[in-house]
């Protein structure tokens, strides 16, 4: 029995890391939005890694902060260790990484979403997608509610269809044994969207008190206060430390032995999993010279005992994990907790999506996470971010708000889900990105904070903290390209011996004396040239005067992109019609339907005499145009 529930202007269905972002967002644009998801009580849950952050995710957080998402204020509330990573590379490879209290995360993101204006939670499982003919139109939950909508944000992870496999145990299922969804799969399958089946696991966890400590190595947090919202302040409390062991040949022999009842390897898995993550028995068997892998034992949270272990995703039968555990140092007389398992799931195939994560076959349906076939919790968010944000200027009947590859991680994340074959879950990785040493997570706030603010997302005490900060950056710079030294300085040559730097020649302006490796920002406050700046003025400074051929270069090569990406490709072009491509290019341009010129020169199958013959194309499409109506 159907009955008429309501109606908003926005419905998120699932609360995981997308789905909170996407509720947050289109909430905080003034639209009424309802967020709803199978449990309350998992609302931002972390079924996996109890961490955010790392190369290439961590500049996805910072900006998701940048813009005025929720991921990085969360984090620095809940974490309990966090770590530079990176330290000894580039700043274009330098991250963070913040061990997370994963049930204080939860927490926080559930009084974050329950405080929020304009946003409604419903517990609820949503089993169809009704459209009408102007698209979306109402969505429908189990227990027969149906909410009228303008724009549906699917969100729903790894609960599509969930299937957990632990040996040869197999049930329905979702992340830590929750309710799957079981019917918005086919709803979407109607609806024409094309589907997929991916699979992901997860390792072991274990009882702190039954671990050996003392036969690994301590990995403490770093003793620099960082942040990972620009809004932050460094909290004053104890962190947590993570611990390394190592597997033995012990243990891969156990592996070994036991193949024939690991489903990975017997067929029962189906689904594709993730290459940058992958099992611990996949480790074993295609690296089988290697006699050890390292593996992080990890807290949960300041107060429980449960910790998991990093690097031993598996789904080996129950008593088979048992046996791996007792041959790992350390983990001799180890109690477990929970048992590690796979889960495989359905997914929409993302070359379906615009950039702005809307479906080209439905209008107002957008889709978010790991239903678009990505990994990891900063990936999800993201794009959750993203969706809200043009669910939510759907509905006001605004254009879309879209980022280009060379302007942010975002953009590369979705450019490269929506142009790019899948084949596998996609992880974000820091080589994924052309111009990385622009896109650096330490200036995040400076390329994306002013979007936010024109999108209606960034608030005035965010405005105004970037604003002074800003100001402080180009005072510094300025001081420095204007204060000068000369050889018959004797603080700077003393200064320059001390530290076998060559002496100068000429005058020269400390901008310039900043660019050699041995002289660091700070030596210019210890010597009186400059005054004290809080540090992360100082470390962006420094990074702009070390690297400004490199940064300038690279500006360069985004012009090159951005006349490709400028050049946008009609929405109504049929493929077949344009003579001289190739089979393949028109097969793969007629089914990615790119936006830009840029975009299509990165879709597989599509060579760059196609691109030719598709410029050409559409040169002539427009001159004829003129021709016959004028300019």
């Amino acid at each position: 029995m159907i009955y008429e529930a309501g109606k908003y202007d926005v419905i998120v269905i699932g609360a995981g890391h997308a789905g909170c972002e996407a509720a947050l967002a289109a909430a905080r644009m003034g639209v009424q939005t309802l967020l709803i998801t199978l449990n309350i009580d998992t609302i931002a849950l972390m079924p996996c890694n109890p961490s955010i952050g790392g190369p290439a995710k961590a500049q996805l957080v910072r900006e998701i902060d940048a813009l005025g998402g929720e991921m990085g204020i969360m984090i620095d509330k809940a974490n309990i260790q966090i770590r530079m990573i990176n330290t000894a590379k580039g700043p274009a490879v330098q991250a963070l990484r913040a061990q997370i209290d994963k049930k204080e995360y939860q927490k926080e993101m559930t009084k974050t979403l329950l405080d929020q204006e304009n946003l409604d939670l419903l517990m609820g499982e949503a089993v169809a997608v009704e459209t009408d003919d102007r698209g979306v139109s109402a969505i429908i939950t189990r227990t027969g509610a149906r909410f009228e909508c303008g724009a549906v944000v699917i969100t729903s992870g790894t609960y599509l269809q969930g299937r957990i496999i632990i040996g040869d145990v197999v049930y329905d299922g979702g992340p830590g044994n929750q309710y799957p969804a079981t019917e918005l799969s086919q709803s979407l399958k109607k609806l024409g969207l094309s589907m997929g089946r991916f699979k992901t696991g997860t390792p072991p966890r274990i009882d702190r008190k039954s671990v050996d400590f003392s036969k690994m190595i301590e990995q403490p947090g770093d003793e620099e206060p960082y942040c990972f919202s620009f809004m932050s302040d460094p909290p004053d409390r104890e962190q947590l430390s993570c611990w390394l062991t190592h597997s033995t040949t012990e243990t891969h022999a156990i592996v070994r032995a036991n193949l024939d009842r690991a489903p990975m390897f017997t067929g029962v898995i189906q689904g594709k999993g993730p290459r940058y993550c992958p099992s611990f028995e996949d480790k074993v068997v295609h690296f089988a010279n290697r006699d050890a892998h390292q593996l992080f034992i990890e807290p949960e949270g300041r107060d429980t005992d449960e910790m998991y272990i990093q690097g031993l995703n598996t789904s080996l039968p129950e008593d088979v994990q048992v046996q791996v555990l007792y041959s790992i140092p350390g983990l001799e007389n180890v109690k477990m907790i929970r048992t590690g398992y796979a889960i495989e799931y359905d997914y929409v195939v993302p070359s379906q999506l615009k950039p702005s994560l809307e479906c080209m076959k439905v209008e107002g349906l957008f889709t978010a996470g790991q239903i678009n076939g990505t990994s990891g919790y900063e990936e999800a968010a993201a794009q959750g971010l993203i969706a809200g944000i043009n669910a939510a200027l759907k509905v006001k009947g605004q254009p879309p708000f879209t980022l280009l590859r060379s302007e942010s991680y975002i953009g590369v994340l979705i450019d490269d889900l929506i142009t790019k074959e899948l084949h596998e879950p996609y992880r974000l990785l820091t080589s994924r990105a052309e111009y990385r040493l622009l896109l650096r997570q330490d200036n995040a706030d400076l390329r994306l904070t002013e979007k936010g603010r024109e999108i209606g997302l960034v608030s005035d005490e965010r405005w105004n903290r970037f604003l002074a900060k800003k100001s402080k950056i180009e005072a510094l710079r300025n001081t420095l390209q204007q204060l000068t030294v000369t050889p018959a300085d004797d603080t700077i040559s003393k200064f320059l011996r001390a530290r076998k730097s060559a002496p100068i020649r000429d005058r020269i302006s400390l901008w310039e004396l900043l660019r050699r490796p041995e002289v660091k920002i700070e030596n210019f406050v210890e010597l009186d040239y400059i005054d004290q700046y809080e540090k992360e003025i100082l470390d962006q400074v420094e990074i702009q005067a070390k690297y400004e051929g490199y940064i300038n270069k690279q500006r360069e090569q985004v012009q090159r992109f951005e006349k490709l990406e400028n050049k946008p490709i009609p929405e109504d072009i049929n493929y077949q019609d344009v003579y001289g491509l190739s089979s393949e290019a028109k097969q793969n341009l007629q089914e990615i339907r790119p936006v830009s010129i840029g975009q299509a020169s990165r879709i597989g199958g599509v060579s760059p005499a196609d691109i030719s013959v598709l410029l050409i194309y559409l040169e002539k499409k427009r001159r004829n145009y003129e021709h016959e109506y004028g300019n």
